[in-house]
């Protein structure tokens, strides 16, 4: 136990973030990295409760109440080791996780949890930065097993399978149809949040432990079954969910990973967009995203670093109370309003409204304003309230209401893989699809979820596969 008393002694404090006025004005990061002793302090707050509720919260099982004892001792090495030993990517996690592990705490009864995001961030920042403990040092396979595997997709999923499967032995194929490895954690997450050196460092490892990426690639599913031994299908839920009132097709109506892409790009530096693509630009406009998500949070940050004239975000569901109900008790996750740090840097937020249609400016082409009217939640159904119309100017409308599964087109239809009644993939415990040989893992199979979901299922299904490919004697030809 890091220190009895610990929780008694030492006050919860969050890791800092810049001015909202300072971060607005670039891409950086917006958390301020604490001190390591202040993070020791805090870890020592862990009461290692003989039910470690935080592993309830925590999908991918990590060990929480001995990383902070760790941390606490200073011994950052042996905390690397641990905290590597359930998560291949503790760099993104620390930095992009809604801390479901914190909500389960036992101290969240009293709304004072154990800081266990900035605990891990600090230790992934030991691993990645100073190479502490051998976090950034190969895991080098002790043998190879001859056997072929396609990973189909870039993103957490994906990455974390291919590097599971590539220490086991087996020789791995990173497919990606982008032009850069990382999928979600590349395009959709933007640079304030997650800079993407880190995902480049880690990308480096898993070169140096045997894993090979392609990208540019439209994966094919005959081609796959005859190259490999299996398949491992990681493309996550990439159909957005649609709006179809009138004026939809008008321009200044865009999806939000569309707008969020567009810029990592230009973060990234490419000088122009692919395919021909008009630029997505908040600058000097009057912004409304739809979506109360993290999607939609990050248009926010986005549009007021693009400079919008305004930023207005519209829920439909009622606004959420302010502390737990007494329907939702702890360790469950809190059902509570929260402010997100792109929310804090500027944006006016609505709830309880019904987007009704998109009306064109004079020359019938761009949108001008969304006419909206209120909602209330009625017997579990959204229902218009008569007589509450209003408008809300708006030069670009960002769609941010989530993914209704994977693209059905493509390697799903290709393959004939069976789906389940939310347009999944369904797959067994070991993530093995209705085609044989083909294994799918993350929101492909699980819906749209959490990045440190879509990490578990990685390291779930690899194991699943590699179990397949140590008993069979099926080779790919060719």
């Amino acid at each position: 136990m890091a220190d009895p008393r610990g929780f008694l002694k030492v006050k919860r404090g969050k890791a800092q973030e810049r001015p909202a006025a300072e971060r607005v004005a670039d891409y950086a990061e917006f958390v301020v990295e604490p001190p390591e002793a202040d993070v020791r302090a805090q870890a020592s707050r862990c009461m290692d409760c003989g039910i470690p509720f935080c592993h309830q919260g925590c999908p991918l099982g990590n060990v929480i109440p001995e990383f902070n004892d760790l941390v606490h001792r200073g011994r950052m090495a042996d905390a690397v080791r641990v905290l590597h030993s359930t998560n291949n990517f503790p760099e993104v996690t620390g930095r992009i996780c809604p801390a479901p592990c914190e909500a389960s705490c036992v101290l969240n009864i009293d709304n004072v949890p154990v800081t266990i995001k900035d605990v891990e961030r600090t230790i992934a920042r030991a691993a990645i930065v100073e190479d502490v403990g051998g976090g950034l040092s190969p895991v080098i396979a002790s043998g190879r097993t001859g056997k072929r595997v396609a990973v189909v997709g870039s993103g957490p999923a994906g990455l974390a399978a291919a590097q599971q499967l590539a220490r086991a032995g087996h020789d791995v194929t990173v497919l990606e149809r982008d032009d850069r490895i990382g999928g979600l954690l590349r395009y959709g997450i933007p640079d304030f949040k997650l800079e993407k050196g880190v995902l480049d460092l880690r990308i480096a490892q898993m070169r140096a432990e045997g894993c090979s990426f392609e990208v540019g690639i439209e994966a094919r599913g005959n081609d796959l079954l005859a190259r490999y031994d299996a398949v491992v299908l990681c493309m996550g839920a990439r159909t957005p969910r649609d709006l179809p009132v009138s004026g939809h097709e008008l321009e200044g109506v865009c999806l939000a990973m569309d707008f969020l892409v567009q810029q990592n790009r230009r973060v990234a530096g490419d000088a122009a967009l692919p395919n021909g693509e008009l630029p997505i630009l908040a600058t000097g406009k009057h912004v409304v995203v739809i979506g109360g998500g993290d999607t939609g949070s990050d248009c926010v940050g986005t549009s007021n670093r693009q400079h919008a004239a305004s930023v207005s975000q519209l829920e439909l569901m009622p606004k959420p109370s302010l502390v737990r109900m007494p329907e939702n008790p702890w360790p469950s996750w809190p059902l509570v309003l929260r402010t997100s740090s792109s929310q804090e840097e500027g944006c006016e937020r609505d709830f309880s409204v019904m987007t009704k249609a998109f009306v064109a400016d004079p020359t019938g082409k761009r949108v001008a304003k969304i006419a909206a009217a209120r909602a209330e939640l009625s017997g579990g159904t959204i229902r218009e309230i008569p007589g509450s119309d209003f408008d809300i100017p708006c030069d670009l409308a960002l769609l941010a209401m989530g993914f209704t599964g994977p693209e059905r087109e493509g390697l799903v239809a290709e393959l004939g893989l069976v789906l389940d009644a939310r347009g999944n993939v369904v797959t067994d415990a070991a993530g093995a699809t209705s085609v044989p040989r083909v294994f799918a893992a993350g929101d492909v199979s699980r819906g749209q979820s959490l990045v440190v979901w879509a990490i578990a299922d990685g390291r779930r299904v690899a194991a699943g596969v590699d179990a397949r490919l140590r008993t069979s004697s099926l080779r790919a030809t060719g």
